[in-house]
């Protein structure tokens, strides 16, 4: 492979320290580990990310960047807020599936970021659970989901169940991704309707 046909150096610094944090943790693997995997120099990685911990961060940040811009998608549609919710809810497992190791490497090492990103993560997972939050409450005042349980708590069961499928979930299992985050939205439906 020539240098034109290989990832740009991002790409290949956050594709081995992927790997690397998933197979062996955060706080296990060097930096000097994830520049030989990546096929580049110190310089390069801290050119471009200036520490270990920008990568942890730049890692999980990509994930909840795309699933942000998804459910802003989803959410702005003209459909029923029941089919809106319903997309929005298996949409976030399936990507969230189909990024597993971006996963299971935030809810494994989260707590080993600055206490500066930390706050920074939470405050976008937070966007992220109020915007999901607002269709449960769009339903709930239209009538259309029961407001016998409080949206926040609707939220915190559904996403309960996303952050732990790193925990079990095995691509080439009994179900795809596709079936689990079906099973899971029609249980978040069901438990909201009248």
């Amino acid at each position: 492979m020539t240098d034109e046909d290989r990832p740009p150096v991002p790409q290949r610094l956050l594709a081995a320290a992927t790997r690397l944090f998933a197979d062996q943790g955060y706080d296990r693997t060097s930096v000097q580990e994830i520049v030989e995997a990546a096929g580049v120099t110190k310089g390069a990685l801290y050119h471009y990310f200036g520490s270990k911990d920008d990568l942890l961060h730049e890692i999980y940040g990509r994930l909840l960047r795309l699933q942000q811009e998804r459910l802003d998608a989803v959410a702005h549609r003209d459909a029923p807020v029941e089919e809106r919710l319903r997309d929005a809810a298996a949409d976030v497992v399936v990507t969230t599936i189909d990024n597993l190791d971006d996963a299971l490497i935030f809810f494994r090492s989260m707590h080993q970021l600055s206490e500066e990103k930390q706050k920074q993560v939470r405050a976008d997972r937070r966007r992220y659970h109020e915007r999901f939050r607002a269709l449960v409450e769009e339903g709930q005042r239209g009538g259309v989901f029961t407001d016998g349980t409080p949206a926040d708590l609707v939220v915190d069961y559904h996403f309960g169940s996303v952050h732990h499928l790193s925990s079990w979930y095995r691509p080439g299992g009994p179900m795809s991704a596709q079936q689990v985050a079906g099973h899971l939205a029609d249980l978040l439906l069901r438990a909201l309707r009248p």
